[in-house]
């Protein structure tokens, strides 16, 4: 059965991981400097994190809402890492790993671990509640760190151009979520 305490951890993971990014102080730390390279490596990887949070839905879930939601996730987060890759290809940015980046694949690995110890409906009210939180968190740190910090036009204009995506995909969310708690 789905406990409260299992949604505070998997919802826990995806905030804390990019409480970094949004500018919040984390023990004391100063939110991090970003690079144009860093910003990219931090795009690309929170892009990816979330292809792989809808992977492990598509294998685990039989609800077709949380199936068409996840499908969603992987196909648009997909094509934003395509345009991102050809993006820092064409400028000669190479992403660069960064304290960021590893923090939100550390939070990711938690994440995935609990989604993956999870079943039935009790998966889909993790996976979609993970996923509300996740997008708030991204789309705050995409706005708050993210666009302002980067320097490259190109690149300011991608995270400029996904950030209503990424808002589209939390309200798609809050629905399907909406509708499971029903």
């Amino acid at each position: 059965m789905y406990t409260l305490g299992m949604s505070k951890k998997v919802l826990g993971a995806a905030a804390i991981a990019l409480a970094l990014c949004c500018g919040l102080q984390a023990r004391g730390q100063q939110k991090p400097q970003l690079t144009d390279p860093e910003i990219a490596s931090v795009a690309v990887t929170a892009n990816q994190i979330d292809v792989n949070y809808g992977k492990i839905a598509l294998k685990k879930s039989r609800n077709a809402d949380i199936r068409k939601f996840a499908q969603t996730m992987v196909t648009d987060h997909s094509g934003v890492i395509t345009q991102a890759v050809a993006l820092a290809k064409k400028l000669k940015v190479v992403p660069k790993t960064n304290a960021v980046t590893k923090q939100l694949q550390d939070g990711a690995k938690a994440t995935e671990k609990k989604l993956n110890g999870a079943k039935g409906s009790a998966f889909d009210k993790a996976y979609i509640d993970n996923e509300v939180s996740y997008h708030e968190a991204v789309i705050s740190a995409v706005n708050n760190v993210l666009i302002p910090e980067t320097q490259n036009a190109e690149l300011k204009a991608l995270l400029v151009k996904v950030a209503p995506v990424l808002q589209e995909h939390l309200d798609h969310a809050k629905m399907v979520q909406a509708a499971i708690e029903k």
